[in-house]
């Protein structure tokens, strides 16, 4: 796939998406936004509640929501003390459901801008403030397929020679691609 972004001036981006590549993307959107899940004041929930909620106290036990929303203390994977655990249940609590939100709002960006090409491919041109959006959003995704495929730093190399016989092909060619479009991203903002 060779969607990737160039610069529009100013911090903004464009990108041509062809009609397989939006139905892509905005389908790996859509599943991100059912991975997080509703926020508060969503589905019937009282709006003014929303603002008094707290969030969770234990991080998430799907791998994928885990690296979404890592602890804030301690090493990955390594025991923590009862002081760690605390302090890290403490700071879960009170931005979680921030940091759900964010995330929530990132992936709806990007969905709505592919919506409004209308279900076929065409030029997308990103303001500055919409650019940022996308980045969380591509962002997100990676992390999530990366979780999902367990791939870790010393795995990124051998992406580029799976066989295609390979379960994991097209995952993992998403994944690639995502990043390539992150990257496009960024130094299309830079310019």
């Amino acid at each position: 796939m060779a969607g990737l972004f160039e610069s529009a001036g100013g911090g903004g981006a464009a990108i041509a998406l062809d009609e397989l590549e939006a139905s892509i993307l905005r389908s790996l959107e859509v599943q991100m936004l059912e991975l997080i899940g509703p926020g508060p004041g969503e589905g019937g929930d009282d709006p003014l509640a929303a603002l008094f909620a707290e969030g969770p106290s234990e991080a998430p036990s799907d791998p994928a929501l885990a690296r979404l929303f890592p602890d804030a203390y301690g090493e990955p994977g390594a025991p923590a003390d009862a002081g760690t655990r605390e302090a890290a249940a403490e700071f879960r609590r009170y931005t979680e459901l921030d940091l759900r939100a964010r995330k929530r709002d990132n992936a709806l960006h990007v969905v709505r801008a592919l919506d409004g090409l209308g279900g076929e491919g065409g030029v997308l041109k990103l303001a500055a403030p919409d650019c940022l959006h996308w980045l969380g959003a591509l962002n997100d995704l990676r992390l999530t397929l990366a979780a999902r495929l367990e791939i870790t730093e010393e795995d990124e190399q051998g992406l580029y020679r799976l066989p295609d016989s390979d379960e994991r092909k097209p995952l993992v060619m998403a994944y690639l691609w995502l990043g390539g479009m992150q990257e496009s991203l960024l130094e299309a903002m830079a310019d």
